[in-house]
């Protein structure tokens, strides 16, 4: 008998060993980064708001658009076909792009646009990154109503640094038009004046019970006693910094623009268009028969005019059936919350110290501590001269103009990165953008005596690898004023910010090289300035530009080139074969 026992221990064993090596590669599997595709089919569609219809461009007739949903490290491919009669790019906002700069998507910078009745594949790997971006059109006014979540969860068996929510709530922030936007941005490039202000704010597309006719289209978030839910914030609005809150609720913020940070509490969140924050929402433990508001409007500072309406959704409280402390069929008080003045600047700055990077060592602050180059930008607004044939509303003729260092950005009309790849340049973009401002004065106080901006099509040149410190200061030379500036291609670390005009003796000693916040989205400080460090260890041609999408049109913009490096890794691979054509 013990002869015939050993040969099924082999057995036994060998059976055993196959299915531990089954298991471990269905893990491997499991846990290996898979490719995922969508299509998006940008089609107009007809939408009803405030007691209007009117057909919008959208991606597959939704608003807001499909959800990306990837864990970190999955490559993605969404092919994106044109069916109407406007030009479209799509951007992928946040995303790091390494060495995918084809797939990044503004106009005329990274790609030609897609063209009616044509498509494209965007390519692209997510690598170190996870938690909430968005997705929008980066062409003209479009991403009004062409917009997007991207959702990016760690990879498998990796949990967030905070508990487990019961639940992932998407909260997008938009806005609305009457009128149509592309006409309403053309006509004010005519004129030279400011475009005719937005009719609402949206939350998930829907205006909300404050405005005329708009109780039914109203986002509802029902929660459970006791339950804790993420809401991935994301602020897709075209023109305005909101405040968000909930009605007698505490948010406790625990990620800024895809990166985790030290967790803070608040009743209040300051987002600006560009940014996503993600909050912990813990539900009360008893039914406190009552809804919620929960609402965004405006943080203005510039001296414009600007939509001071509210935007509103409901958060209600789920009653279990056995409830008898009220009826289905019985109002409940409605409690709204208290949101800050619109010009609530000190709540702005306080908000803002408030985020810090964890600075651990599972997501450590790599920030640059010695700099290769220092660059000083000044952000605002200036005049310019329009054409003889152009009859523009400005004294003189002349128009509003945005510009950085006093260049208003002309967009080209081959894309940068395209000229930049085949070495022909020439008559596209010149790379003498200016590291200073060409003349100093007092940026925040009394504007100088002329205030004409020069224009051009001018980029950084930066060699791969650089490290980089950009200082940028707001002007009052129209009225001081907050910009959100959005930087393609890279995650920056907020070093330093204040009010006034920056001082490089004083102030650099105090910037904060510890635990800065990481961002792809910052606000230069109404009358302020701003400090941001970054790396530059992308190949590729990046696009920096003010997020109000009115101070994109007027010129708020430029473009750093990084170099390719001596590595293989360190090279921009060629564009794919169905690249747009200009």
């Amino acid at each position: 008998m013990g002869s015939l026992a050993c040969p099924n221990a082999v057995f036994l064993l060998l059976s055993a060993l196959l299915s531990l090596l089954t298991f471990t590669q269905l893990t491997l599997a499991k846990h290996a980064a898979i490719t995922r595709h969508y299509k998006f089919e940008i089609k107009m569609q007809n939408f009803t708001r405030l007691c209007q219809t009117k057909s919008i461009v959208t991606v597959n007739g939704q608003l807001p658009g499909p959800r990306i949903i990837a864990r970190e490290g999955d490559r993605l491919e969404i092919k994106v076909v044109n069916r109407v009669k406007y030009n479209i790019t799509v951007h992928w906002h946040g995303v790091r792009q390494l060495r995918s700069g084809w797939a990044d998507g503004p106009a005329y910078i990274t790609q030609c646009p897609i063209q009616t009745g044509n498509s494209y594949v965007y390519n692209f790997t997510i690598i170190g990154q996870r938690g909430t971006l968005f997705w929008h059109a980066h062409i003209s006014w479009l991403r009004v109503t062409v917009y997007g979540p991207i959702i990016i969860l760690p990879k498998r068996g990796v949990s967030y640094p905070f508990p487990q929510p019961a639940k992932e709530v998407p909260i997008i922030l938009g806005e609305w038009w009457k009128g149509d936007t592309e006409t309403i941005i053309n006509q004010a490039m005519q004129t030279g004046l400011a475009p005719n202000l937005s009719d609402a704010f949206t939350i998930n597309g829907l205006p909300g019970p404050l405005y005329n006719c708009s109780a039914k289209d109203t986002f509802k978030l029902n929660v459970e006693l006791g339950k804790t839910y993420l809401l991935r914030l994301i602020n897709a609005a075209l023109n305005d910094e909101l405040f968000f809150s909930i009605a007698n609720h505490t948010l406790t913020v625990v990620e800024v623009d895809a990166v985790y940070i030290k967790p803070f509490k608040t009743d209040t969140i300051l987002i600006t268009p560009g940014q996503t924050t993600n909050v912990l929402l813990t539900a009360k433990n008893h039914h406190p028969n009552a809804t919620f508001l929960m609402a965004a409007r405006p943080y203005a500072t510039g001296p414009a005019t600007f939509d001071n309406s509210t935007t509103a959704g409901i958060l209600e409280y789920h009653h279990p059936p056995s409830s008898k402390t009220k009826k289905k069929n019985s109002k409940l008080p409605v409690i709204r919350p208290t949101l800050p003045p619109f010009n609530d600047t000190s709540f702005a700055t306080n908000f803002t110290k408030k985020v810090r990077s964890l600075a651990n060592p599972n997501f450590p602050a790599n920030v640059p501590k010695k700099v290769d180059r220092h660059f000083f930008f000044t952000v605002g607004l200036g005049l310019a001269s329009c054409s003889q044939n152009q009859n523009c509303q400005g004294p003189n003729n002349t128009k509003l103009v945005a510009a950085i260092n006093n260049v208003s950005f002309v967009q080209p009309s081959t894309a940068l990165l395209q000229a930049h790849f085949s070495g022909q340049s020439n008559g596209v973009f010149t790379t003498d953008f200016p590291a200073n401002p060409p003349f100093k004065f007092n940026y925040t106080g009394n504007p100088p005596s002329n205030i004409f901006v020069s224009s051009g099509t001018k980029v950084v040149a930066l060699s791969y690898n650089t490290s980089v410190e950009l200082v940028m200061q707001d002007t009052s030379i129209i009225g001081a004023e907050s910009h959100p500036l959005h930087l393609h291609g890279f995650n920056f670390y907020v070093v330093g910010q204040g009010f006034g005009n920056f001082d490089q003796n004083q102030d650099p000693a105090k910037f904060n090289l510890v635990d800065p916040p990481e961002r792809n989205t910052i606000s230069v400080p109404s009358g302020g300035w701003v400090a941001i460090r970054f790396l530059a260890d992308n190949p590729g041609v990046w696009f920096m530009h003010c997020h109000l999408e009115v101070h994109t049109s007027w010129g708020l913009k430029m473009a750093w080139i990084v170099m390719d490096g001596k590595g293989k890794k360190q090279k921009l691979p060629p564009p794919p074969s169905d690249l747009p054509r200009c």
